[in-house]
């Protein structure tokens, strides 16, 4: 039984997956800090410091701090666009040029009669304009 449990550990899946979770914690700390210290000030001194946890209701004596709810939201649109333009779009684009390296030229279906110089297909051994010969 338990050579079992341990053959399940040691498959590559679960231990990329713990793999996985470790580097998206780690990615995690570096998209909040780069929100917290890039995007939050350049904001704030763009339109004043955006802090809304002091915004709240009270209706019938119950508090709702709708406030905090605006910060969580604000927050997780800022990790949002920093995800998606500092990370999503330059990794695309490398993966675009990667992909284009990876990609042969295509074969040419035509070539030039070397008389008169007229497209001519590649498997042709005689040129229908000029009707030379074509090596």
């Amino acid at each position: 039984m338990l050579k079992g449990f341990r053959d399940f550990l040691m498959r590559g899946n679960v231990v990329d997956l713990a793999v996985a979770v470790v580097m998206g914690a780690a990615f995690g700390g570096v998209v909040n800090a780069l929100v917290k210290d890039l995007l939050t000030p350049l904001i704030a001194a763009l339109v004043g410091k955006p802090d809304f946890s002091a915004l709240s209701v009270t209706i019938n004596n119950s508090k709702f701090l709708y406030g905090d709810f605006l910060n969580a939201v604000v927050s997780f649109l800022l990790i949002g666009i920093a995800v998606y333009f500092f990370v999503v779009v330059p990794l695309n684009k490398i993966m675009t040029l990667a992909r284009l390296k990876d990609v042969p030229p295509p074969t040419p279906l035509t070539r030039k009669c070397p008389e008169c110089l007229s497209e001519i297909p590649v498997e042709a051994r005689r040129c229908a304009h000029c009707t030379s010969v074509v090596a």
